[in-house]
């Protein structure tokens, strides 16, 4: 293009000069100033200022490892985010690219980035320059693997009958850190190295939680520690059963409708209210308190609950039930 620019200039002038040549002096008062010739564009060139250079781009080629003397990198579960590293005037930083491929190839202008590898609950951040030639970065995750087994008896629970929560425990805080709530069992977690709480709960999804789930006050706890590049399974045992009451003048008799339970433990805490003729509920192993209410009376009686023994409560109506319809339950 320059080549082609400069060339028909050359000719422009060259006709200038010969033409004047050929034509008579003009007079003093005929004079003008010369006109300066315009160049024409060549073929498919547009008027105005000229095109800016384009822009040179890279490659920037990520993976990474769970520990730092792992020789295969991370093959699936990973998300790749990549942000300008000067920030914009609200504080926060442009996302430039984003890919869930394990080890992605992304095309980039030179420049400085902050890279964010996610991997589960584990993240590490790195920042990475591009200056005129492709770049590759392996990150190390330092996190393991956690898998959950809960079981009741010899038979494990399913998923959806089970709440787990993870913690990070903390200095001065007696409770710890909730990270993770409603994590899935008998799945991989993925975790920062670290020292961990882990809070089992048995959910009940029977009769007794009318078409919802209810939480039981059967709880597992445990504290692991995960080491980086390495997996841990980790089996936690419930000891519970499922339990239903009935109020029945006899034993083996018919339970009777529209009956009010509560059950309670042997303190008075109570655990679970419900109305029916013979609702269930699922309960940790122990001993406990049941109280039924019918027909204006209340009626009372002490079971125990052995793991993965699976009972009728039966309460007797008495001859002369005590009656307690005005007095207060334990709250």
């Amino acid at each position: 293009m320059k080549k082609v620019r400069l060339d028909a200039l050359g000719r422009v002038a060259a006709a200038a000069l010969a033409g004047a040549a050929l034509l008579p002096e003009p007079t003093q008062a005929q004079q003008q100033p010369p006109r300066r010739p315009h160049p024409p564009h060549s073929a498919g060139e547009a008027a105005g200022p000229a095109a800016p250079p384009t822009e040179r781009r890279a490659t920037l080629r990520l993976s990474a490892t769970l520990a730092a003397n792992d020789q295969q990198p991370v093959r699936s579960g990973l998300v790749w985010r990549v942000f300008e590293e000067s920030a914009q005037p609200d504080g926060s930083h442009k996302l430039v690219a984003q890919s869930e491929e394990a080890s992605p190839t992304l095309p980039l202008p030179d420049g400085s980035y902050i890279v964010h590898a996610a991997y589960g609950l584990a993240g590490v951040t790195r920042r990475v320059a591009i200056e005129g030639g492709n770049v590759s970065e392996r990150i190390v995750l330092n996190a393991g693997g956690l898998k959950l087994i809960d079981k009741l008896g010899d038979a494990q629970i399913p998923a959806q009958r089970l709440s787990i929560s993870i913690y990070v425990p903390e200095r001065g805080n007696s409770e710890a850190k909730l990270i993770l709530a409603n994590a899935n069992a008998d799945q991989v977690i993925c975790l920062p190295e670290g020292a961990y709480h882990i809070v089992s709960t048995l959910l009940d999804t029977g009769q007794g939680a009318q078409g919802g789930t209810n939480q039981t006050n059967s709880v597992v706890t445990a504290d692991l520690k995960i080491p980086a590049g390495k997996l841990i399974e980790a089996t936690l045992r419930h000891r519970a059963a499922t339990m239903t009451l009935k109020l029945v003048k006899q034993p083996g008799g018919e339970a009777l409708a529209n009956t009010s339970f509560s059950v309670l433990t042997p303190g008075g805490d109570v655990i679970r209210e419900m109305i029916g003729a013979f609702p269930s509920l699922v309960l940790a192993e122990g001993e406990y308190v049941a109280i039924a209410r019918h027909e204006g009376k209340t009626y009372q009686g002490a079971f125990r609950v052995k793991s993965t023994k699976d009972s009728d409560v039966e309460i007797l109506i008495r001859d002369q039930p005590r009656n307690h319809a005005n007095d207060e339950l334990p709250q």
